[in-house]
């Protein structure tokens, strides 16, 4: 941590920073265990970070704590120059008994808190990447216009995409309104929840951090924790039990992988588009 960014997070917590120590694991943010005035503390920043990053972030974390379903860190402070987000330390624990039932129970809860609508009130980011939550009347234009369509476009910017992609994601616009399933109420979205993003704290309860919030469809969230694996099939099952999931919804899954596999085409390279093309192969 250098000494501006230092003095800055010495001026939001209100104390002298000390027992400092870099923390693994990041692939976008830098982040550092610390104690302030007595109080071990996690902060992340990032070295050209947009400014509005870290507050959004914050808005972000309190908007999943108003549900009261799931555990999330504590907002502490937030900084725009230089970027930076302090949080409260989750003292990492182990999985206890029952954890799996209390995930999957505590997203229905987190789901059934719905926002007014498809979207949200403001832009936010998905890692490093900008996520436009301009509210849709419906799903299926919202996935399209917000989600699917500017990650195309990104990617034909820097190359990545190419014409036959294109068309292929366009035969899919056309027939959305028949993929996306049984209309259903907004979600109150993670929006990132891979297993990276989910901690254990020191009473072996779940915890979800890092989220790319916004109002949408249940199955983007379940989809991408299937994307990477780490989920077990007692969380999907404990989920079904609260809020029984639609018919069909495992052969959606492809479908909300998609945006998840454009994203990382877009922040990690072309490796991704074969995934991208097996989903979309699932659906059209």
């Amino acid at each position: 941590m250098d000494a501006e960014l230092r003095a800055a997070v010495e001026r939001a917590l209100g104390g002298a920073v000390g027992d400092m120590r870099s923390l693994a694991g990041g692939d976008i943010n830098d982040a550092w265990s610390l104690r302030c005035g007595g109080t071990r503390v996690f902060v992340k920043a990032r070295r050209g970070a947009a400014p509005s990053t870290f507050r959004v972030e914050a808005q972000g974390l309190r908007w999943l704590a108003e549900a009261e379903a799931l555990r999330v860190p504590r907002v502490l402070a937030h900084g725009e120059d230089p970027p930076f987000l302090a949080l409260e330390w989750i003292e990492p624990g182990r999985p206890g008994p029952g954890f799996d039932e209390a995930l999957g129970r505590g997203l229905a809860a987190l789901h059934r808190a719905a926002p007014e609508g498809f979207g949200l009130s403001h832009a936010n980011f998905i890692a490093r990447l900008p996520q436009d939550n301009t509210p849709a009347a419906d799903w299926p234009t919202f996935y399209w216009e917000r989600r699917l369509r500017p990650q195309l476009r990104l990617a034909e910017r820097t190359g990545l995409a190419d014409a036959g992609l294109r068309r292929e994601l366009e035969r899919l616009a056309a027939v959305l309104p028949q993929r996306c399933g049984p209309a259903e109420p907004p979600a109150r979205l993670h929006g990132d929840l891979w297993s990276g993003n989910l901690l254990v704290d020191e009473a072996g309860a779940p915890v979800l951090a890092d989220p790319a919030v916004y109002g949408g469809h249940r199955e983007i969230d379940l989809a991408m924790m299937q994307l990477f694996g780490g989920f077990s099939a007692r969380v999907f099952e404990a989920y079904d039990e609260v809020l029984p999931l639609a018919a069909g919804w495992r052969e959606r899954t492809p479908l909300y992988q998609l945006y998840p596999l454009l994203v990382h085409v877009n922040l990690f390279g072309g490796g991704y588009l074969g995934g991208v093309r097996r989903a979309l192969s699932r659906v059209l």
